[in-house]
């Protein structure tokens, strides 16, 4: 029987535990290069990839960003919310109630003028205001899970002067809302499944006319 000597082997430990520790993150569980290489996040992905969460909530993502617009833009230096904006956020809770398993997201951004800081408080301030007019509109604020600012770090469009499309917030799905009996069941196809059936009923009871009913009476 052959043994390998000690100095062998201890050699070819180094050797192992060095590869598990590379700059390529090979070290890392499957699933987080996608989120943040976290333990718990990168096993939250590959759960809900296997359980198909991730591509319905991708999916209602694509449909809430085709069905209504979800960006709001704001006046220099203002987190209120004028006329125009008012009316997105209304048809965003139109469509928002006919989901009460989702939970969304509403990100606040600024224009490059002004400090860091101010403007991190700035687009909060807007994130904010979106969040209480949508619940106003009857979302339960529980449903709108995070309000993140991200000032004015992504900019829409690059310049260091005042840009209108620039001072905006965002409004996006994030998940599925934790207790909701939908969610607990695993049953997210019927989501789905739900809003395509509501999509086959018809929008009105009212019958076309008739050609005698055009008849002149005599």
């Amino acid at each position: 029987m052959t043994r390998f000597p000690i100095t062998a082997a201890l050699a070819m430990g180094l050797v192992i535990a060095g590869c598990s520790k590379t700059p390529d993150g090979f070290d890392r569980q499957a699933g987080a290069l996608i989120d943040t290489g976290h333990f718990g996040n990168a096993t939250m992905n590959n759960h809900q990839l296997m359980t198909g969460e991730k591509q319905i909530i991708y999916d209602l993502s694509q449909r809430f960003a085709s069905e209504v617009m979800t960006t709001v833009n704001f006046a220099f230096n203002s987190a209120e919310l004028d006329h125009g904006a008012r009316d997105t956020l209304r048809e965003q809770a139109q469509w928002i109630r006919q989901f009460p398993e989702i939970r969304f997201r509403v990100y606040g951004h600024t224009d490059k003028v002004g400090g860091d800081a101010f403007n991190k408080r700035l687009g909060l301030r807007r994130a904010h205001a979106v969040v209480n007019y949508l619940a106003s509109q009857g979302i339960s604020k529980s449903r709108l899970e995070a309000v993140v600012s991200y000032g004015e770090t992504q900019p829409l469009i690059v310049t260091e002067g005042r840009e209108r499309r620039n001072r905006r917030t965002v409004t996006e799905v994030s998940g599925f809302v934790a207790r909701h009996p939908t969610v607990m069941d695993g049953k997210y196809a019927e989501v789905i499944y739900r809003e395509y059936i509501r999509s086959a009923e018809p929008t009105t009871v009212l019958t076309g006319q008739q050609g005698q009913d055009l008849a002149v009476t005599q």
